[in-house]
C-alpha cells in the first residue's frame, strides 16, 4: 500500500535562497532549478497555491524574492492525459528515462487533431511509454519537439519529461545553429536540379488554408525565412541532353517549416513523386516510363519523402546522437523500379 506521506515528501522540493538572491519569484525558481521546470509552469504551480515562503503560502509570481528565503514547492502528480493511449506498433530505434526516439511509419499522424482524434503517434507514445512519462506541463504526454508530415516516413525523437522537452525545444529552435543539431531527408523527385548540389533559399507562408504552404515574398507578412540545402545522389533514365525523368535527392534542413521540402523541390520546378499537393501536374510524367516503372509509379500515393538522419545533442548527458533508418519498402520499391527501368 502506498504512503501518502512519503510520497507527498517526494514530490516536494525544498531549497534556500542564497545571499545574492534576487528578482521575482517565478523567474528566481525557474533558475534555482536549473531548468527542470519551464518558466509558465513555475508560474502556473505559484498561482495554484504550491508554493510557500518560510512556511506560508504565495500566490503572486511577481513577489520578490530575498536573502534567506526558505521555498517549498509541492509537486502534484502529473494529470492522466486527454488523448488515451492505443496499442499501436511502434519501430524504436533508443529509448531511456528522457526521450524516445523512433521510426515513423508512412500514414501515421503525429498528433491528434481534426479528423485525427484517435491512431496517431502520441496515442501510441502514452501507452508505449506509460509511467516513464514524467509530464510536460504537468500532464503525462509525451513531448512533441518536431514533426513529419502523415504521409512522410523518418527518425523522430519524443521528449518524456519537462527538462528533456525544453532542452530539444531549444535545440530545434537553434536550427543546429550553434549545436549539432541535423536533419536529413531522402526526396524521389521529378527531373533533375540543374545543379547536382545547391541551396534552396526561399521564404515559405500560407497558400490559401490551414496547411498548405507556398513560396512568398520576404516582405509578405506571413513569410518565414525557409533554406534547404539539396545534392542529388542518383539519376534516372537520363537523356541525351544531360537531363533525367527522375533523381533522388538529399536534403539538409537549415530550418524545418510546414511541407518545407516539399514545396522548395516544385518551387524549382522537381516535386516529389507521389505529392498530391505539390505535384499533382506531373502525374503524367509517369506515361514516360516503361510499363514496370510506369506500374509502380502510378501506384505511388504519397509525397516520396523519408527523413532518414537526425543527429541531436543528448538533453542530459550531452552526448551527441545519431540516428539513421533506411527507405521503407514502398520507397524502396520505386528506387528500385527507376532504377530498373535506367
Amino acid at each position: 500500500m502506498n504512503d501518502p506521506f512519503k510520497q507527498a515528501a517526494a514530490n516536494r522540493k525544498v531549497l534556500t535562497a542564497g545571499e545574492d538572491a534576487a528578482g521575482r519569484l517565478d523567474s528566481f525558481l525557474t533558475e534555482a532549478l536549473s531548468g527542470e521546470f519551464s518558466r509558465n509552469r513555475i508560474k502556473s504551480l505559484i498561482e495554484q497555491g504550491a508554493v510557500s515562503i518560510n512556511g506560508k503560502p504565495v500566490t503572486e509570481p511577481k513577489k520578490k524574492v530575498q536573502p534567506g528565503d526558505r521555498f517549498e514547492i509541492d509537486l502534484p502528480e502529473p494529470e492522466d492525459p486527454e488523448p488515451k493511449g492505443e496499442d499501436i506498433p511502434l519501430d524504436v530505434l533508443y529509448e531511456d528515462d528522457d526521450l524516445i526516439v523512433l521510426v515513423k511509419p508512412a500514414g501515421l499522424v503525429v498528433h491528434p487533431g481534426a479528423g485525427n482524434w484517435t491512431g496517431t503517434l502520441v496515442n501510441a507514445l502514452i501507452h508505449h511509454c506509460g509511467n516513464s512519462l514524467s509530464g510536460i506541463g504537468g500532464v503525462k504526454r509525451p513531448g512533441i519537439v518536431h514533426r513529419l508530415d502523415k504521409e512522410t516516413s523518418g527518425v523522430m525523437v519524443v521528449a518524456k519529461n519537462d527538462a528533456a522537452h525544453r532542452h530539444l525545444s531549444d535545440q530545434f529552435a537553434d536550427h543546429g545553429r550553434t549545436g549539432p543539431l541535423e536533419r536529413a531527408y531522402r526526396a524521389v523527385v521529378w527531373g533533375r536540379p540543374r545543379q547536382l548540389k545547391g541551396t534552396i533559399d526561399a521564404p515559405l507562408g500560407r497558400a490559401g488554408d490551414r496547411t498548405k504552404r507556398a513560396v512568398k515574398r520576404e516582405d509578405s507578412d506571413d513569410a518565414r525565412e525557409a533554406i534547404t540545402h539539396y545534392e542529388v545522389v542518383e539519376r534516372y533514365l537520363e537523356k541525351p541532353d544531360g537531363t533525367s525523368l527522375a533523381s533522388t535527392v538529399e536534403c539538409h534542413l537549415e530550418t524545418g517549416r510546414t511541407h518545407q521540402i516539399r514545396v522548395h523541390m516544385a518551387h524549382i520546378g522537381h516535386p516529389l513523386i507521389g505529392d498530391p499537393e505539390y505535384g499533382a501536374a506531373f502525374r503524367t510524367k509517369a506515361n514516360l516510363l516503361p510499363d514496370a516503372a510506369k506500374a509502380v509509379v502510378s501506384q505511388f500515393h504519397r509525397q516520396a519523402l523519408h527523413a532518414f538522419m537526425l543527429q541531436f545533442e543528448h538533453p542530459a548527458t550531452g552526448e551527441t546522437m545519431h540516428f539513421e533508418a533506411p527507405m521503407p519498402d514502398d520507397m524502396a520499391a520505386l528506387v528500385e523500379a527507376l532504377q530498373a527501368a535506367t
